[in-house]
């Protein structure tokens, strides 16, 4: 028995699988201190090791001169190492066993040179050996970490316009990230017995009876009801509601906002992490409550899977029927404080899913996927805030109309790559007069977790972390910084009607005092655009609704197509693509120009303010010739401004560059693992085409024309004569009218 454990290679493999064992068991939670689950992965790692060592010295005969330990103990590791990565590292199988190789040749060299040492039969080898094992580990490590990094960082995405804009700042507006005059008192309200948080047991200022969620969640059962009733104490009969509240000192009635998390790991609590959003809200006068959903998240027993989002904006409305019977007099303390027909809903990640859910709901009279639930809400939600939200999980989409919606994505979001937040934008509808807005913004170098504070810089937990590349991420304090500007100025614009804030969401360039300096891309529509081409009616590339028709001159490249996420998933969008390449001698009727021309029905345009469009820089390796590197120093320029030309019915016409007013969004790209192969493995593309919007305002016009006629407006020409090579995908182009 003693030959069978006593080899060096044995002990080599035994300590490659021991290390990953322990790693895996100091991260696995299970509610018990990393010290605990770390023990208990090495003894299972020892008992998989000895029983799996005899089990392969039994069964496999001495084959040839090469013994049997040899094969029983390269089998041992093997399994060992399969079952590691099956049901704790999760890693690709070419990279973890790549690893594992490497590892084991570590901790050869290692044991055998201790192995010499200790036996005296070569003491010189054996440290040499030794120190081998060393530094050949110490290269690894330092080899592995110098794959973080932007490899797209110095790369060339299209032409900066040196665009003079006047910001916020300076027209005198402060900072909506700045704390406010009021003093704010927190507190925690909830069921009062929670066995797990304190801060939800005794810590509570007022005690919330418990809601009955059974007949939106049939799928808690199984383990998932086993484990989780043991470990809360509470099944899904009695939900608790929990929330910690942030209220501005004063008389009120306050506005409402309620921020809810996402889907991370149910013992890792996450209500905490909109401290920041909390405390800087209420200090500008509105009552802020972070709801505690955790009971719903993923844990080792099971994740939901997307079948408990009906449950996570439910328990949204529920939360607010509770403060409606306060306010109404059910809790002195709070009787008159809340302003209930002016609530946002905020929500991050599966949050961000579930506050549209909500909002969905609060105008149905039952449940729809069990009708047996009634609804009574109807409170008077005017906006939800949607932070790197999922749009796939529950199996309906939600369809919102007449309420305001802001998105913000990170272009480096390595849990939910793509900025799903635009979708319930394209589907979000305004009937004529509502007085409101829809905006998304997205962000280069910001992350999924950094949005929340207590979640931290990886999106993944270890193991999964090391393979993340993180060091091209913006700290975790700008990320929160860009998020308290655009959320202040939400709920400034929509629930205190201070407009002054909505130009930020036009153009991210207005607030560049108050963010980090990196690349955003802004997009914004209200019910004051006429929109003319969308591109969404039908295939036919020549003609748009309302009778427009389209005429389009030498492109490379002309199509109309439905934009497509990292993973190839629907955008819920679809935009015009447009290409051109000129050679060094082109003349005039060479230039590509697509032109908008407009029926007589549509011609009054008079009270037009400004032109409008989405704009996105599109994939050049559509336009390379065979010949482009072979003769690099003839390579045309390249970018993507223009000239929009507007006719009217007279044929007078005004031209205005496009560049004189926009700065050009550049395609960015992003490196989200160490390893490329990984990226296309496990995320898909580099980029995914994000759209920025552009305006030329009206009176650039009129100065190079004042005889133009809006109220005449024939056509709008957009000719492509600024660079001889370009490949852009444009959406929404129209008017924002004045009122």
């Amino acid at each position: 028995m003693k030959k069978l454990f006593a080899q060096p290679l044995f002990l080599s493999v035994a300590l490659v699988v021991l290390l990953l064992f322990g790693i895996s068991g100091y991260y696995f939670e299970i509610g018990f201190p990393a010290w605990v689950t770390m023990v208990l992965g090495l003894l299972i790692g020892i008992l998989l090791l000895f029983l799996l060592r005899i089990i392969f010295s039994k069964l496999i005969p001495l084959l040839g001169k090469i013994p049997a330990s040899v094969y029983a103990t390269l089998l041992t590791g093997f399994v060992a190492l399969y079952l590691m990565r099956m049901y704790a590292f999760r890693w690709p199988a070419s990279l973890f066993y790549a690893l594992a190789v490497f590892g084991l040749i570590c901790c050869g060299l290692l044991i055998w040179g201790i192995w010499k040492i200790l036996a005296k039969t070569s003491v010189k080898w054996g440290a040499v050996m030794l120190i081998g094992a060393l530094v050949l580990a110490a290269v690894g490590v330092y080899g592995f970490s110098t794959l973080d990094g932007d490899p797209f960082s110095k790369e060339e995405g299209g032409q900066e316009s040196n665009v003079a804009v006047v910001t916020l700042k300076e027209i005198g507006l402060d900072n909506p990230s700045s704390p406010g005059t009021f003093e704010v008192e927190t507190f925690t309200y909830g069921s009062g017995t929670d066995q797990k948080r304190p801060e939800y047991a005794e810590g509570v200022k007022i005690k919330t009876p418990s809601v009955d969620a059974s007949l939106l969640l049939p799928d808690w059962k199984g383990k998932k009801k086993k484990w989780r009733e043991k470990f809360w104490g509470f099944g899904v009969k009695e939900f608790p509601l929990n929330g910690r509240v942030y209220m501005p000192k004063g008389e009120g009635p306050f506005p409402l906002v309620l921020v809810v998390h996402g889907n991370h790991s149910m013992i890792d609590y996450s209500d905490e992490g909109y401290a920041y959003l909390g405390g800087l809200l209420a200090s500008r006068g509105t009552i802020v409550v972070s709801v505690d959903e955790n009971f719903v998240n993923a844990h080792w027993s099971g994740d939901f899977r997307g079948k408990e989002m009906p449950v996570r904006g439910w328990l949204l409305l529920k939360h607010l029927e509770q403060w409606d019977q306060w306010n109404r007099g059910g809790n002195a303390d709070l009787k008159g404080k809340v302003d209930m027909d002016n609530i946002v809903l905020i929500g991050h990640s599966r949050g961000g899913e579930a506050v549209s859910i909500a909002a969905a709901f609060n105008k149905l009279s039952r449940f729809p996927d069990n009708a047996r639930e009634e609804f009574d809400f109807g409170f008077g939600i005017k906006g939800v805030v949607t932070i790197a939200p999922t749009d796939y999980r529950y199996d309906r989409e939600m369809e919102l109309e007449n309420i305001n919606y802001l998105s913000l994505q990170g272009a480096w979001d390595s849990d939910e790559t793509s900025f799903w937040g635009m979708r319930p934008y394209h589907r979000l509808k305004f009937s004529e007069g509502f007085d409101g807005f829809k905006a998304g913004l997205y962000m280069n170098h910001a992350n999924h977790g950094q949005f929340n504070s207590t979640w931290g810089r990886s999106d993944f937990g270890a193991p999964m972390e090391w393979l993340l590349n993180l060091k091209p991420l913006v700290t975790g304090e700008e990320q929160r910084q860009v998020a308290k500007v655009y959320v202040s100025a939400f709920v400034e614009a929509v629930l205190k009607g201070n407009k002054a804030y909505v130009p930020i969401f036009k153009n991210s360039e207005l607030a560049g005092e108050w963010l980090p300096k990196e690349d955003y891309f802004s997009q914004y529509a209200d019910t004051s655009k006429k929109i003319l081409v969308d591109f969404e009616e039908d295939m036919d590339v020549a003609s748009s609704k309302d009778g427009i028709q389209i005429q389009a001159e030498n492109f490379k490249v002309w199509r109309e197509e439905q934009l497509k996420s990292r993973d190839g998933g629907s955008q819920q969008n679809n935009a015009l693509v447009l290409g051109w390449r000129y050679g060094k001698k082109s003349i005039a009727d060479s230039i590509a120009s697509y032109t908008i021309v407009l029926p007589d029905s549509l011609k009054n345009f008079e009270t037009a303010d400004t032109l409008a469009l989405s704009l996105a820089m599109g994939n050049f390796a559509e336009l390379k010739n065979k010949s482009d590197k072979e003769k690099k120093d003839e390579a045309p320029d390249h970018g993507f401004n223009f000239s929009v030309v507007l006719i009217d019915s007279l044929e007078r016409t005004a031209t205005v560059n496009l560049g004189t007013t926009n700065s050009f969004p550049k395609t960015i790209k992003s490196k989200f693992t160490k390893f490329k192969f990984l990226d296309k493995e496990m995320i898909g593309q580099e980029s995914e085409i994000q759209l920025k919007s552009c305006y030329l305002p009206i009176s650039l016009f009129k100065v190079q024309n004042d005889s133009l006629h809006m109220d005449k407006l024939k056509s709008i020409k957009l000719v492509f004569d600024k660079d001889s090579l370009g490949i852009i995908v444009l959406d929404d182009l129209g008017f924002y009218l004045k009122p």
